[in-house]
């Protein structure tokens, strides 16, 4: 995947969710279809640190379980950095489970940031995250 198309309303969610759980990482998935986001789902982060996120089972089972119900699929992963990097880290490389876009939202001088990235055999490419104004909710 190239591209990922969020709202500017979904980015607002996450970084509200993230912002929400400092200092520690915050995490949640990402449900649409094709590469359009339609959905943000936040998970506890049940590692409870500021340098690792460890969704929690039940929830994110409830979580795939919505997604599947609602026809949908998962198109991305996202959890927070909240003193940095604002890219990818070895544990996230290393732990990258899914074929999605992992979304990364750091923060830098008090500003949070997003950026989207595709890992795959211990390696990454920086995916484009297409913000639209506009809903893309039905």
């Amino acid at each position: 995947m190239r591209t990922l198309s969020l709202t500017q309303e979904q980015i607002q969610q996450m970084i509200a969710h993230v912002d929400a759980h400092l200092p520690y990482e915050a995490c949640g998935l990402l449900a649409g279809r094709g590469s359009s986001v339609e959905n943000v789902l936040m998970v506890t982060n049940q590692a409870q640190s500021p340098v690792r996120y460890l969704m929690d089972p039940i929830e994110q089972l409830h979580a795939f379980e919505w997604i599947e119900a609602q026809g949908l699929d998962l198109l991305g992963i996202f959890h927070s950095h909240p003193t940095g990097p604002e890219t990818v880290s070895p544990t996230d490389i290393a732990e990258a489970a899914y074929d999605v876009v992992y979304v990364i939202v750091s923060r830098s001088n008090g500003i949070w940031h997003t950026r989207g990235f595709w890992i795959q055999d211990a390696a990454y490419n920086e995916v484009t995250l297409q913000i639209d104004s506009t809903s893309n909710q039905p």
